[in-house]
């Protein structure tokens, strides 16, 4: 259903540090960079048939984390969790709702970690169990 997702960031080159790290927990690799005419960068991270993007705001206003959006990102194992989590702690991001760890819900047993990356964008590490 899905192409892509994008973010804003006011400092790319943060961004760039943060999610070099955090992504590369699932695998990704190096991001393409995009200058568009405008001179605002975009970083893109392709992997496994998916695209998360960041960029420099194109209209100029300072960019901010959306109220009440979340970017879950599928993980592996409890353990990929845990260490999404971790590495983004470790590269400027917060830690927030419960610790990371299991869920019940009617969906069975979730493993679940939220952060914010540095620019207050809310991401989730997401493992669901067999």
């Amino acid at each position: 259903m899905l192409n892509h997702v994008m973010v804003g960031s006011n400092d790319i080159e943060r961004s760039k540090r943060f999610y070099d790290a955090v992504l590369g927990t699932l695998g990704a690799g190096e991001p393409f960079r995009n200058e568009a005419k405008s001179g605002h960068v975009r970083l893109f991270y392709r992997h496994e048939g998916s695209t998360f993007c960041i960029t420099q705001p194109i209209d100029g206003e300072p960019a901010s984390g959306g109220n009440g959006s979340t970017i879950a990102f599928k993980c592996h194992s409890p353990e990929q969790v845990r260490f999404f989590h971790d590495t983004a702690i470790a590269h400027g991001g917060e830690s927030i709702e419960e610790p990371p760890g299991p869920r019940e819900s009617s969906l069975g047993t979730m493993h679940l970690a939220y952060v914010r990356d540095p620019d207050g964008n809310k991401l989730c590490a997401i493992h669901r169990a067999k």
